[in-house]
């Protein structure tokens, strides 16, 4: 059951928060041996919330839809006695005194905690494989990455361990893990979930979101995370709006912007067929194609890249005196930020602020813009790189290459399963829009969600 469905269950009497989370132990105890998906499970913790919730339930008091749900946390969010790793054995054990703004935000909502997950090394890779922690594996095929660096949030999810996980997206770390697992993944706009509390990877390009089964259950976490926070000053006072879509939603004569450029050149053959379905979907439920040029979406790329690799660094500065602490990949990441120069970062910060208005513009033609989530499906364990079209290119850039240019505008994207590529892996579907229009998303997505299932 989703989390919509467990709701309406609980609040039946059929089944009791209690029972969801021991169903999702036991699935942890099964497969996390297999796909390591959670760096700690909080067993005890899980069954007292657990009983909590049922005893409030049992008198009334509603929470809303995450009452008694189980989810799960990235090992980068701040969990008050609970160790909080990000990933590194730099921090394997750090026990934080507080919450992060977002685990204040689940326990109001009563959500039940159930574990942290695995991700890559301090959220700073696409294929979640940790050298200090161990691979997180893929569960449609346990020899391939769930993706990263919220792999192990994508991985319970997929697997059943977890009704709902958190993850971090900065490069595309959320939406990558959903399109390689086959979960829907949001990263919202920039400022409408507080970071405060999340261990961060960059200053400016981090976003927080969930990885869940459907849309309604993302829509749903979205409403209880989304709004202003004091101690974030990346924070935005935009209200939110509802999310969860209601009635009958619809798209019609929606104008849905297909990108001629950038977003449909070197992908793999499964996955642009199934990126041409779903635009033959939206056209089938009344929404108008419109061909769209995109600014250039490649120098936005290498802006991203050169304004994360300059904050990761500088965050990351005080610890390089522990060089044997940091894992081989991230360690030359974080030794090549440290060489770009000072002039470097300022003209990618200047650069930045130019791309967010040229694209902007775009919104004047179109309500949303769909693309593939990635041009690649989950890859395996340790391949270093993929082939397209008779053409290798490194693993780490095709994923990210469909996803980054976001963080770096600030621009809410949501991924959501779309079909399945190459050996019958997963494959995922991209919906962007303006600044602060997750409703709209929300929406479409769901429309999308029902015609894939009729």
């Amino acid at each position: 059951m989703d989390i919509v469905e467990s709701g309406k269950a609980m609040r039946s009497g059929k089944v009791s928060s209690v029972h969801l989370v021991n169903a999702c132990l036991a699935k942890i105890q099964e497969l996390n041996p297999q796909l390591n998906a959670f760096v700690t499970v909080t067993k005890e913790l899980a069954i007292e919330q657990a009983a909590k919730a049922d005893a409030e339930l049992s008198k009334g008091i509603d929470r809303g839809p995450l009452h008694g749900i189980p989810y799960a946390l990235k090992d980068n969010f701040s969990t008050k006695g609970i160790r909080t790793t990000c990933g590194s054995k730099l921090f394997e054990d750090h026990v934080p005194d507080f919450d992060s703004a977002v685990t204040e935000k689940l326990a109001t909502a009563g959500a039940v905690l159930i574990g942290k997950t695995g991700l890559h090394e301090l959220a700073y890779g696409i294929t979640s494989n940790n050298p200090h922690f161990g691979a997180v594996r893929n569960p449609r095929d346990p020899e391939r990455i769930p993706g990263g660096s919220s792999g192990g949030s994508a991985a319970a999810v997929a697997s059943g361990m977890a009704a709902m996980a958190m993850g971090t997206d900065t490069g595309g770390s959320i939406r990558i893990p959903g399109a390689f697992c086959g979960t829907v993944g949001i990263k919202p706009t920039s400022g409408r979930v507080s970071r405060y509390g999340v261990m961060p990877l960059d200053f400016s390009l981090d976003h927080m979101g969930p990885l869940t089964t459907t849309i309604g259950d993302a829509a749903v976490t979205m409403e209880a995370l989304a709004g202003y926070d004091s101690r974030d000053d990346t924070s935005s006072r935009t209200v939110p709006g509802r999310y969860l879509p209601s009635g009958n939603p619809s798209i019609a004569g929606w104008r849905i912007g297909r990108p001629e450029n950038f977003f449909t050149e070197r992908v793999q053959p499964e996955i642009m067929a199934a990126y041409e379905r779903s635009l033959a979907t939206a056209e089938s439920l009344g929404a108008v194609i419109v061909p769209l040029r995109v600014p250039d979406i490649a120098a936005i790329n290498v802006v991203g890249r050169m304004i994360l690799m300059s904050e990761a660094s500088a965050l990351m500065e005080r610890y390089m005196d522990r060089r044997d602490s940091i894992g081989a990949d991230v360690l030359a990441l974080l030794d090549q930020g440290r060489m770009l120069a000072a002039t470097d970062y300022v003209n990618a910060q200047r650069m930045r602020r130019v791309m967010q208005r040229d694209f902007a513009k775009i919104w004047g033609e179109v309500d949303l813009v769909f693309t593939p989530t990635s041009p690649i499906v989950a890859p395996k364990i340790a391949q270093s790189t993929v082939e397209i079209d008779g053409i290798p290119e490194d693993t780490r850039m095709a994923s990210t290459r469909f996803v980054r240019p976001f963080n770096v505008l600030g621009l809410p994207a949501l991924s959501m399963p779309w079909g399945t590529g190459e050996f019958g892996m997963p494959v995922g579907l991209q919906i962007v829009g303006k600044a602060f229009s997750e409703g709209k998303i929300f929406e479409a997505a769901a429309c999308l969600e029902a015609a894939a299932s009729c």
